[in-house]
């Protein structure tokens, strides 16, 4: 099967519900979408063949949804862009997956240009039109092993990989949020706050299968203010936000919209004490994901009743703190280093395997040796799991400090410098020391008046132990971030 096929169903089910808005404005109906994927499948096929690359640069707009599944009705890939890259590190992708084409906002298209990549079709112009003038194309028959969608790592580590996820990759995906996370129906709606090139984007199909509308910012960006209208406008609003997000929504002082009904969080870490921040202020509407690239938004989750304690206050710290457990269809382990299983609450490194991982790195077979080595996604995040069945995550394998020989996880530093009520937002990295090896450096975004040093110190050392505090702290008025809310630990580090 072809995952052009949710859309197919969607339409036959619903051709005059609403299917696409810009903020309030109907874009189309299901019917017309379809038509217009349809099109738009014909005339790449036509021109491309199956299986060609096809980019897709842009913030967040309607014509995403279209691409989408016209790439996929023409048995084409689906290789959308991080719209906040550098046109050059686009053009790097759009060479490393030899794309037939790319369509481009007219926001990006000049950059795109500049940096040497042709040709590029450019949204909401005359040419642009011109790909739907033909007439629709039959709907595709396709090997589920074929690939649907190659999605880039973010670069944060280096050079982005592009991992390869087949249809089946992407339907188990769906299916998997479809019985775990949320249950929509014509009745909802999918508000893309998030960037629709990365998770927002993924979670098109669920919503789509299902014939809730896609709900596109006018602004094309995350406004807390505005998306908190849009939940409001729209019945049965849910959407997928980065931590960093939820937190912006918090900062409104706003009550939860009535309509808004579901707030699935992950791509970086949820502070225990941002999280419980949020459930006070908009109740237990919150889902949390763990996930990658590699298992696109499909490793462990916590639903929405996993938030709360048996008299209906909130979950336990622990719990909390933890991603939950393994998603329908995933088998999920933590192993040592030799590869044995660890012991419960012992830390090692997460693996998983099921339909949804992908098939490996385009055009990088060392790569996708290594991650993939037998038969399991060696994800390089490090972790343990409660008796209950609970994974925490520790950090990335290539985030832990060892200082003095001992593992120093930033996460655990970090939780407890997010407690201290003058801190905003805290990143914790290691510093090369030519006595212990690695120090401790925290990065602090202070909320106010910044605490001192002193301050600091005397808030961890009531909580952790001494060898765990900073050795030095740096005040920021920001973290780096990228486009969907995940520090930028690299950028963290050349500034050291």
């Amino acid at each position: 099967m072809n995952m052009f096929t949710v859309l197919d169903q969607a339409a036959a089910r619903f051709p005059d519900r609403g299917a696409v808005f810009s903020g309030t404005e109907q874009v189309a109906n299901w019917a017309e979408l379809r038509d217009r994927a349809r099109r738009l499948g014909a005339a790449l096929r036509a021109r491309f063949g199956p299986g060609a690359r096809v980019g897709v640069a842009s913030e967040n707009r309607p014509e995403i949804v279209e691409l989408m599944f016209g790439i996929w009705a023409a048995e084409c890939v689906f290789v959308p862009l991080n719209f906040k890259l550098h046109p050059r590190e686009m053009a790097d992708i759009l060479a490393d997956c030899d794309a037939a084409t790319v369509f481009a906002s007219p926001k990006l298209a000049g950059g795109l240009a500049g940096a040497g990549v042709g040709p590029v079709e450019v949204l909401g112009t005359d040419g642009y039109a011109e790909w739907f003038a033909g007439e629709p194309g039959a709907a595709p028959d396709t090997d589920p092993e074929e690939l649907a969608w190659l999605f880039y790592t973010s670069g944060t580590t280096g050079k982005s990989k592009g991992a390869m996820l087949s249809h089946r990759n992407l339907m188990a995906m769906t299916v998997a949020h479809l019985a775990d996370f949320d249950d929509p129906d014509e009745n909802a709606a999918l508000v893309h706050g998030a960037p629709m090139s990365h998770g927002s984007g993924l979670y098109i199909p669920p919503y789509v299968l299902r014939g809730a509308r896609q709900v596109i910012p006018a602004s094309g960006a995350f406004d807390p203010g505005e998306f908190l209208d849009l939940c409001e406008q729209h019945p049965g609003a849910a959407a997928f936000l980065a931590p960093t997000m939820v937190g912006r929504l918090v900062a409104t002082g706003r009550p939860r919209p009535a309509n808004l009904r579901t707030v699935v969080y992950g791509g970086g870490p949820m502070y225990v004490e941002s999280l419980k921040a949020a459930l006070d202020a908009f109740g237990p509407v919150f889902v949390q994901l763990y996930g990658q690239g590699e298992a696109p938004m499909t490793i462990t989750g916590l639903r929405r009743a996993d938030h709360l304690d048996a008299d209906g206050g909130w979950a336990p710290d622990e719990v909390l703190g933890s991603v939950g457990h393994p998603r329908s269809g995933v088998q999920v382990a933590v192993w040592r280093p030799d590869g044995t299983p660890a012991e419960i609450g012992e830390i090692g490194e997460i693996v998983c395997r099921g339909d949804v991982v992908m098939s490996g790195y385009w055009n990088n077979p060392a790569a996708s040796a290594a991650t993939l080595a037998g038969g399991w996604l060696h994800t390089g995040d490090m972790g343990s799991v409660d008796a209950r069945g609970n994974l925490t995550l520790r950090d990335r394998s290539k985030d832990v400090v060892i200082s003095g020989g001992s593992n120093i996880y930033p996460r655990e530093v970090e939780e407890v410098l997010i407690a201290h009520p003058g801190v905003t937002e805290a990143a914790v990295i290691g510093a090369p020391d030519p006595e212990w090896g690695e120090v401790v450096v925290a990065f602090v975004v202070a909320g106010g008046s910044a605490p001192t040093p002193a301050e600091l110190d005397a808030h961890l050392l009531d909580r952790i132990a001494r060898f765990k505090r900073p050795k030095r702290y740096v005040f920021l008025d920001e973290l780096p971030k990228s486009s969907y809310g995940k520090v930028l630990k690299r950028e963290l580090r050349e500034r050291l």
